[in-house]
């Protein structure tokens, strides 16, 4: 499996064809994702909201659901991702932003807000929107890289909620993550809607840009 520094980590053996989407998320998104999970703390039988519905939240939703989560909440206003991410674990599904989204979220949650939120967008309202979502002693994982997004320091500091995020060490989750996908305990590569010839790299990012695609496949 090839990653972002060029480093090469082995899988088992050569891998059949219905691996390899599976394979290739793993280099890319599927480690933000887990690590989404990773840094919001999500234990077993835990409330979990996913802010965000690109091929990293949904991935987020995934790892929630293998780390054993009981209750996880996709903030999605798309049908088809609304779709994936019941597939990959979501029993809920929250299409509202803002304070109505975050309005929903307390109502699902009886007023206490989610253990665990995964923020994967990183914008300023998608960043608030995941700490007003958050339980008092809760956790944010955020992967979402930060553009725009100022915190008020007085604000967070009574909002009581711990607060993790950064780029993904994948290195460390490799090994656990392509022993799931080796063992067919998980499918990223569901994320993959559209399979392009590599030729069309610039179509694929297109695609991806105007959200007619989750995930763009290239073949050589």
């Amino acid at each position: 499996v090839p990653l972002a520094d060029g480093t090469m980590v082995p899988t088992p053996e050569v891998p059949s064809p219905d691996r390899i989407a599976s394979l290739l998320a793993l280099s890319d998104v599927m480690g933000p994702g887990w690590f989404a999970a990773d840094a919001a703390n999500v234990k077993p039988g835990s409330t979990v909201v996913v802010v965000g519905d690109g091929a990293v939240g949904l991935l987020g939703v995934l790892s929630a659901k293998q780390k054993g989560a009981a209750r996880i909440i996709s903030m999605s206003r798309n049908e088809s991702r609304q779709k994936l991410a019941r597939e990959f674990g979501a029993t809920n599904i929250v299409s509202e932003r803002g304070d109505k989204g975050v309005a929903h979220i307390q109502e699902l949650t009886r007023g206490v807000g989610a253990d665990s939120v995964l923020e994967c967008v990183g914008t300023q309202e998608s960043m608030m929107q995941a700490i007003l979502c958050t339980r008092r002693g809760g956790y944010v994982g955020y992967v979402g890289v930060p553009h725009g997004v100022s915190l008020d320091g007085e604000g967070l500091f009574y909002a009581h909620v711990h607060l993790h995020g950064g780029p993904a060490p994948v290195r460390r989750f490799l090994p656990q993550l392509i022993d799931l996908v080796w063992s067919n305990k998980i499918n990223p590569g569901k994320v993959f809607d559209l399979t392009l010839p590599l030729e069309r790299a610039a179509d694929a990012y297109r695609a991806m840009d105007e959200r007619r695609a989750i995930k763009v496949l290239l073949q050589p």
